[in-house]
């Protein structure tokens, strides 16, 4: 095991800025899939299960929502609820019980709402509850991908190191050529932030400056 007194994030731009291997790259068609935008895990100001890496995440995720959204192309965002009986959560939900606990986000409640700065067009784009990390699991999302023949899957949201980590791993492992832009994607702590999204590039995933995915979009 290699050892080193460098940081994550260190880590992080240092590989970023040295490519180790050839690219993913985009293919014809991509669907967006947004993470869990739940106030649970934006709302720093109400809940201390919150957390925020780029200010302007939502802001971005918005623009490629709209961009998705000219092109004709998927976009899809997903939220984590359970019953207030809990029982739905698996033994994901035996950990700990108290107010900030996972399984206790119910189905209603303002843990569960979608921030309101994300801009859903809930006429045309998709919604799925989630109830474990992947994005993919026990959700329509492959289905949805399947016919809309799309090759490419970009992720925003939330954590970069659990939600984020879980739905890009799939989403390689299901054949999709996967995408992270970096700006669109947080974490609780930098740490665990950057460590993953080097972990993703090296292995699982294109993580872009997002400028870079709306250059890809408009052009």
């Amino acid at each position: 095991m290699q050892t080193t007194d460098k940081t994550a994030k260190e880590l992080f731009f240092e590989v970023m800025a040295n490519p180790q291997r050839v690219p993913f790259g985009f293919g014809k068609k991509a669907v967006l899939v947004n993470v869990d935008p739940q106030k649970a895990y934006t709302r720093t100001d109400l809940y201390k299960t919150a957390y925020e890496t780029d200010p302007k995440q939502l802001e971005y995720t918005n623009q490629l929502a709209r961009g998705f959204r000219a092109r004709g192309w998927p976009v899809v965002w997903t939220h984590v609820a359970f019953l207030d009986s809990a029982e739905d959560a698996g033994v994901w939900g035996t950990r700990t019980d108290t107010p900030d606990s996972l399984q206790n986000i119910k189905y209603g409640s303002e843990r569960a709402e979608f921030d309101e700065r994300a801009e859903i067009d809930r006429a045309r784009d998709v919604i799925y509850t989630k109830r474990m990390p992947s994005a993919f699991f026990e959700t329509p999302l492959q289905s949805l991908l399947v016919w809309h023949q799309v090759d490419t899957v970009i992720i925003t949201g939330g954590s970069t190191s659990g939600c984020i980590r879980a739905t890009a791993v799939e989403s390689l492992s299901r054949g999709y050529r996967t995408i992270v832009p970096m700006e669109c994607v947080a974490d609780k702590h930098e740490s665990y932030h950057y460590a993953n999204l080097t972990d993703l590039h090296l292995k699982y995933a294109d993580v872009l400056p997002v400028a870079d995915v709306l250059a890809w979009l408009e052009g």
